[in-house]
């Protein structure tokens, strides 16, 4: 039996904590120079949806930090008493930030139908359209950078981070439509409850997207039917590799823990199995779909 593991390196580990830390940052400066900038414009520009953006970006700090203090826990190496290391607390704040985006999308709708009808009483001028437009640019900006880093890292923490920001943008768009609408014609306001409404519905759909498989893990389903079949040739294509069965999946966080059974010829060695088993081992540490740790049972091969 080989049990193996992909975290024993400290060094990896702390590039990967130094460079999610470093994109989290960069994203919670931007979350605050945009609350400065955007409740300055919204109130030089006399804008109550642009002001309501600003407050909105204070919500997004929630997000950062919770990734930025919980990065140190879930990159922990495993331990005795979490033999299969800490990467559900990614598992975790994933959910966390889809059910703030829920949260989000919720208040937003709430908000664009129960106050329809609302009178506004002074109409926006060109500067708050400004605040909102540089939400928008910004915000787009920092999703295609966060996205980047965290599809290199492999991190649902932070790609579910990357969609905050980009849901975050699409959030102004019906912002920059109302204080638009409302400075050529103040009877257009309507607008800007409608379009909240729609870019409710479309956060809504991002945090399925973020929540569905941070659920699914932490209900233990195991790997993507291509992911496993992946694996199975992967194993299958290993030379002294007769047959295997029992392939276990486990995702834990950004990665897949394994337990396979092979068959070798019965009549092979326990130091020639064992060389097969380490080949195969290596094979899926390097070429598998995320796997960070297996366990490989050698059983002989019977053709009957």
């Amino acid at each position: 039996m080989e049990i193996l593991d992909k975290n024993d390196s400290t060094d990896i580990n702390g590039g990967v904590v130094s460079q999610i830390r470093k994109i989290t940052y960069a994203g919670l400066i931007v979350n605050v120079v945009l609350f400065i900038v955007k409740l300055a414009l919204g109130i030089l520009g006399h804008s109550q949806a642009v002001v309501a953006d600003a407050i909105h970006s204070l919500s997004d700090l929630i997000t950062d930090f919770a990734i930025i203090f919980g990065v140190k826990f879930w990159s922990k190496p495993a331990d005795d008493c979490h033999p299969y290391g800490h990467r559900r607390i990614e598992t975790f704040i994933t959910a966390i930030i889809g059910l703030v985006l829920v949260a989000a999308a919720v208040g937003i709708g709430y908000n664009a139908l129960s106050t329809i009808r609302d009178a506004h009483i002074e109409q926006p001028c060109w500067i708050a359209f400004m605040g909102a437009l540089i939400s928008i640019v910004f915000k787009e900006v920092l999703y295609h950078w966060t996205i980047k880093v965290g599809k290199r890292l492999k991190s649902s923490a932070v790609i579910a981070n990357a969609w905050h920001h980009r849901t975050d943008a699409f959030s102004s768009i019906p912002v920059a439509i109302a204080v638009a609408a409302a400075t050529l014609n103040e009877n257009w306001i309507f607008l800007d409850h409608i379009g909240a409404i729609v870019v409710s519905i479309f956060i809504l759909s991002a945090a399925w997207k973020i929540m569905q498989p941070a659920i699914a893990e932490l209900f233990d389903a195991g790997a993507f039917e291509h992911h496993k079949k992946e694996i199975q040739n992967i194993i299958l294509n290993t030379s002294g590799v007769k047959s295997i069965h029992k392939l276990r999946t486990r995702r834990v966080g950004s990665g897949l823990y394994l337990d396979v059974h092979i068959q070798v010829a019965p009549a092979m060695s326990i130091l020639d199995g064992h060389e097969i088993s380490g080949l195969v081992k290596r094979k899926l540490l390097n070429e598998g779909p995320d796997v960070i740790d297996v366990i490989i049972h050698i059983e002989p091969y019977d053709s009957v």
